[in-house]
């Protein structure tokens, strides 16, 4: 049998046959969207199964029986991925105004989970509605009265602290998805300036393996180059102390990833 046909072919369990289906099926049979689909595998609440040759995505039935059963109620899946765009209508989830609102967020208090960007090559920010809510009832005193001190000075500094703090969440998100080293070495390189990245791993021969093994991009990124430019200028490390802290973590990721190559020779220059 093919490599191809191994990817696809049922892998029998208990004498059952548990079949491979693609993202669009998988999405259907849970009953959401291919952008619900999406954020539901970004979350690691949808494991993928093994790609096939062509590098798309499978996903076991047994997985998705188990999503099901751990979701409970119809509709409870898609009430975990729901997501608003932008600050007014997550300001009204939360019930505070958009400025407000806006605040909260730059400030680092909530987490963006993605992006899109508008046809004013401006970001709006997309937020999971399930977190506000929990936010919104962990922290009442944050939604009335004044602006802490801390918070009234960084929007004296016209601070944002969204475009950072999304990539964190972003790269844990991923980082969890794998523990192959080269892989997660792969993941913090992606997000390292060109320059940075470079002095970081000077060996040709190493980058080509990160590029090769780094994520694709986030669902939802656009397409079109104007606003693409926008949108990727989000996936790189900005602050300096933000920049130190991905190059350490490369540095102890590579050591890794070296020494598995050293031992096994299979991933990467040794």
């Amino acid at each position: 049998m093919t490599q191809m046909g191994t990817a696809l072919r049922d892998d029998v369990a208990d004498g059952a046959a548990d079949v491979l289906v693609g993202g669009a099926q998988a999405a259907g049979e849970l009953g959401l969207s291919r952008g619900e689909f999406a954020r539901a595998v970004q979350l690691g609440i949808v494991r993928a199964g093994p790609r096939t040759l062509g590098g798309a995505a499978r996903y076991a039935r047994a997985e998705l029986d188990r999503v099901r059963t751990a979701a409970g109620p119809p509709g409870a899946l898609r009430e975990q991925v729901e997501t608003v765009a932008g600050a007014e209508a997550a300001a009204e989830v939360v019930g505070v105004g958009p400025s407000r609102f806006t605040r909260l967020a730059r400030c680092g208090h909530v987490i963006p989970v993605g992006y899109r960007i508008n046809r004013y090559r401006a970001v709006v920010w997309l937020y999971l509605t399930a977190e506000l809510r929990s936010f919104a009832a962990r922290e009442p005193a944050m939604l009335r009265g004044i602006a802490p001190p801390a918070d009234r000075e960084m929007m004296a500094a016209r601070a944002d602290l969204r475009p950072r703090t999304w990539r964190g969440r972003h790269i844990g998100l991923l980082l969890r998805r794998t523990a192959d080293p080269w892989e997660r070495a792969a993941v913090l390189a992606s997000v390292l300036p060109e320059d940075e990245l470079l002095e970081a791993v000077p060996d040709p021969e190493e980058r080509i393996v990160l590029a090769a093994l780094g994520p694709p991009l986030p669902y939802g990124h656009p397409q079109v180059p104007a606003a693409a430019a926008v949108a990727t200028g989000l996936l790189k490390a900005g602050p300096p102390d933000e920049i130190h802290w991905y190059r350490t973590s490369l540095d102890f990721a590579l050591a890794g990833a070296r020494g598995q190559s050293k031992s096994t020779g299979e991933r990467g220059p040794t």
